[in-house]
């Protein structure tokens, strides 16, 4: 009798020679590169057998999912302290933001493996994880599979599929369902983002729409003492009003800093924050603003340099979401230009009305209900930027107003998290029910 190989399988099998060929051409290189990095990514750090206590471990991509996790570790911390937690990262400002926010929230902070198979399989080995928490993004195919074999139960929370991420899964839905098929659960933010999963032909039973965990940030406010701090730390004025445009991307900051010298003639006290999305293009967005006539600083330089400013550029990593709160208007970036836009959450927690472009495909249902609950506005182009911002600064009852109801938006949308917890708590029990009958 001839056996059957599943074409997924013979896939995986091709996936796995092309991976283990590229690190294969990348070896003469390791010594140029960065040799620490190089070595975790690989595994190497990782001690087989690493004494962890039937750990969850939680991974994200980048800042932006580092973020949404934190929330999610409090409570795994406090609530399983028999459980070992397991940060990883992708990136390395993914991983620089980790070890600040969550360092002391862990067991273990490590860079997310290659999805070569002996790394994967070294670092499977070496945590031996109870569950496997996926946070939004960073699939990887190899990894998946090999967890699923080594029976850890795996979640993806958090899940969203943009319009252009939808239109490529529709083409190779076979693998896709597949791919997909490895979570024992995909909690999805938005009825959207799951009704796409299953039009695609994911199992029913795994998945569903809990909400987004964004919205269960500890949102605090802040205090006069906070304010004063950061003020004297920025260089703001008493009498200054502060306008922040935050994850900006190429292209957006060229339109901000039209509308702003615009504004300025009219609002001279206004002071404008820019917060780029990569803090590696800093310096060419500090020329960009001097060549416009501004007088312009990065943060890093407040210390040694202080002194008026039109423009600051924040190239620092992690504080955008408090530099919010020093703001009167807000606008998030990625939304100007076709990237699909960032977290909207943030300035609108803060009682900051929000503004944003067009491109919110990554947050489609967040930004429609701000519009609906009147704490946002979408702009489609620089005219309705700037008549947005006049608008706003003209009428201090309406800029109030939007703001109360941008803060009134994230609190009545808290709830996902519980429903998280709920789920992770099943698989720990399904887990130690395996464990005793072996």
């Amino acid at each position: 009798m001839r056996m059957r190989i599943p074409g997924v399988t013979i896939l995986l099998f091709f996936y796995h020679i092309v991976f283990s060929c590229v690190v294969l051409v990348l070896i003469p290189l390791f010594p140029f590169m960065r040799g620490k990095r190089i070595k975790e990514k690989l595994g190497l750090g990782l001690k087989g057998g690493a004494p962890f206590r039937a750990p969850v471990w939680v991974h994200a991509l980048s800042v932006g999912e580092v973020l949404s996790a934190i929330p999610l570790l409090d409570v795994l911390k406090e609530k399983y302290p028999e459980n070992d937690l397991i940060f990883s990262a992708t990136t390395r400002q993914g991983i620089a933001l980790a070890r600040e926010k969550v360092g002391d929230k862990v067991k273990a902070l490590i860079p997310m493996p290659m999805d070569f198979w002996w790394s994967v399989r070294r670092a499977l080995h070496a945590i031996n994880p109870a569950v496997f928490v996926l946070i939004e993004t960073d699939i990887w195919p190899g990894f998946l599979s090999a967890a699923r074999k080594k029976k850890v139960k795996c979640l993806l929370v958090n899940g969203r599929i943009s319009p252009k991420t939808y239109s490529f899964y529709k083409k190779c839905s076979f693998l896709v369902r597949k791919m997909f098929g490895v979570f024992d659960r995909c909690l999805m933010q938005t009825d959207l983002d799951r009704d796409r999963l299953l039009a695609i032909g994911v199992d029913r039973e795994k998945v569903q729409a809990v909400g987004n965990i964004k919205f269960d940030c500890p949102w605090a406010p802040m205090e006069d003492t906070e304010r004063a701090r950061w003020m004297a730390e920025m260089g703001i004025r008493k009498g200054n009003s502060v306008i922040v445009g935050g994850s900006t991307h190429p292209g957006e900051e060229v339109i901000i800093l039209r509308v702003y010298k615009r504004v300025l003639e009219k609002f001279p006290e206004l002071r404008l924050l820019l917060a780029p999305r990569k803090i590696e293009r800093a310096d060419d967005i500090l020329k960009l603003a001097q060549d416009k006539g501004f007088v312009a600083m990065l943060k890093t330089k407040m210390a040694n340099n202080p002194g008026e400013y039109d423009v600051l550029i924040v190239d620092t990593l992690g504080e955008l979401g408090r530099i919010y709160g020093l703001a009167r208007i807000s606008f998030v970036g990625g939304s100007l230009v076709p990237f699909g836009g960032h977290n909207l959450l943030e300035p609108a927690s803060f009682g900051c009305p929000v503004l944003f472009g067009a491109h919110t495909e990554n947050f489609v249902r967040m930004s429609e209900e701000l519009i609906r609950a009147g704490g946002g506005w979408r702009v489609q182009d620089e005219e309705q930027l700037e008549e947005a911002v006049l608008s706003l600064l003209q009428d201090r009852d309406l800029c109030r107003d939007m703001g109360e109801r941008a803060r009134e938006f994230v609190l009545g949308n808290k709830g996902a998290l519980t429903r998280v917890v709920a789920e992770i708590d099943q698989f720990l029990i399904q887990k130690r029910e395996e464990s005793r009958w072996g």
